[in-house]
């Protein structure tokens, strides 16, 4: 087994990797990290999300920059200002034994007067977004001319943004003789233009996304009529309370709808999409990654920027058109060698995009079952009770309104008033989740295994509505939430 030593990384990276914990590099990293500090050639890596592409590229630009060299020698372009921060942020630890070596990012959002600050400066390498970075180049605050390395990293995505014009104006601004090192996940058209156009014999580095789009993610699809997701999504985190996802939307509006719905629930939930200003995507990130949020409703262009090692969802509210993006999302969970899941909300219409998926991904879907009230009756009441239990009343209620109460409660016993307020606190419940929210149109869709509670077999092929023994979410259920013995329902995240 290839360990980090063997690619040719010096002692000091070696350290701070160690340090890190990553014993196995990725096959991505053990193809490129060898190339990229020898060889003087452009050089294309092709591998989908969560295969560790910044380590790929980051720790031979490390290598390969000098700190004595007053200049700029390094240039890293990111479709969005996370992906930056978080580039950022990983050379910094990288070089944490290294001589001195500055790194800065750059982005929209944060005020420009302080990058252009930060640049009069040495930067050894700069990471930053094509936008920002055009605006202090017309500024004339940043200094190109003695770029050795150019960095395109997530190239795919960049273009899919819009930022073609863009990137061929930045590259002109950089020396002619440098090398340029593009990473994708996929290789559209466009891609091959700018190969074609800057690029000089490239090597190309393609790792196959059938081996990396099924490694530990354990893929699911439940059918549920679009009005019904966001009482499902509701239903889901009620019975499963270790879950740590991200929710993924097509739109702003949608995302920032969903999950204004669940805090009004009081779920720990908040959105990430472009509209949010700076500030606002760094305060929801910063609170996600302290698990102070337990689930985040993205889009996908947002999301590129969130690198968490413990996700154990990836919900999609709405599937994307792309079937490389389902592998970008899915990618999210499952990191670090640990297991995810991977669930898709689908209505009867779109059965047959699991069926494509399944084909072209060379993956297979196992059927859940949305929740119904029974499923979560056991946790809310539980929850219900342990906040009155641990209610505080203190000074809260005067002495005249607990007398008047107790007065018109005296003739019941201790049981009788607990069932009277049982009931009216599972009235409560049967209004919001009786309906069987698992589309009754698609019953006999056979795609994937017929996942049913006590977790049926994966590669066994049944009927999709489980015959007459349908239950939910096995996989969500035996993570601790619902009554066979799960954990708390104080645990959850609801309240």
């Amino acid at each position: 087994m290839t360990n980090f030593k063997q690619l040719g990384l010096s002692e000091n990276l070696l350290k701070a990797i160690n340090e890190l914990g990553f014993d196995t590099p990725t096959d991505i990293q053990i193809q490129a990290i060898p190339k990229l500090i020898k060889d003087d050639k452009d050089f294309i890596g092709l591998a989908q999300t969560g295969t560790g592409k910044t380590a790929a590229f980051g720790l031979p630009l490390l290598e390969r920059i000098d700190p004595a060299m007053k200049a700029t020698q390094a240039l890293i372009l990111a479709p969005t200002r996370e992906l930056g921060q978080q580039i950022a942020e990983q050379l910094d630890i990288y070089s944490k034994y290294q001589e001195k070596l500055n790194v800065l990012a750059v982005y929209g959002g944060a005020p420009i007067t302080n990058q252009m600050r930060a640049l009069k400066k040495t930067q050894h390498a700069i990471i930053a977004t094509p936008g920002r970075l055009l605006d202090l180049i017309k500024r004339r605050a940043v200094n190109l001319e003695s770029v050795r390395f150019l960095v395109l990293d997530e190239a795919d995505e960049m273009l899919n943004m819009g930022f073609k014009e863009d990137l061929d104006l930045i590259l002109s601004y950089t020396p002619k003789e440098k090398l340029t090192w593009l990473f994708s996940a996929t290789m559209p058209k466009e891609i091959k233009k700018i190969v074609n156009k800057y690029m000089d014999n490239p090597t190309e580095v393609r790792i196959n996304s059938q081996d990396q789009v099924n490694v530990d993610i354990e893929h699911q699809y439940a059918l549920v009529k679009g009005s019904d997701k966001a009482e499902a999504l509701s239903r889901i985190l009620d019975i499963s309370p270790d879950m740590r996802g991200v929710v993924f939307c097509r739109t702003k509006h949608e995302t920032q709808e969903l999950a204004e719905l669940l805090l009004r629930q009081n779920y720990k939930a908040d959105a990430l999409h472009g509209d949010l200003s700076q500030a606002q995507r760094d305060r929801v990130m910063r609170r996600f990654k302290k698990h102070e949020l337990h689930v985040l409703i993205a889009t996908d262009v947002a999301a590129r920027g969130i690198d968490v090692n413990d996700l154990t969802h990836v919900i999609h509210h709405t599937l994307p058109d792309d079937n490389s993006y389902y592998t970008h999302r899915s990618g999210r969970t499952a990191r670090a060698g640990k297991k995810g899941i991977s669930l898709a909300f689908i209505s009867g219409r779109e059965k047959h995009r699991i069926h494509k998926l399944e084909s072209q991904l060379g993956i297979e879907f196992d059927r859940s079952f949305i929740p119904n009230a029974n499923d979560i009756a056991d946790i809310r009441v539980e929850d219900w009770c342990m906040k009155v239990l641990n209610k505080g009343t203190a000074g809260k209620v005067s002495k005249k309104l607990n007398q008047k109460a107790t007065d018109i409660f005296f003739r019941l016993s201790k049981e009788e008033l607990v069932e009277k307020l049982l009931v009216i606190e599972l009235e409560k419940i049967k209004s919001d989740s009786d309906k069987d929210l698992n589309d009754t149109e698609s019953r006999g869709f056979s795609s994937g295994g017929g996942r049913s509670g006590g977790g049926g077999s994966r590669g066994k092929r049944r009927s999709g509505s489980g015959g007459g023994g349908k239950k939910p979410f096995g996989s969500f259920a035996k993570k601790g939430g619902s009554g066979g013995g799960g954990k708390s329902a104080h645990t959850r995240r609801k309240r």
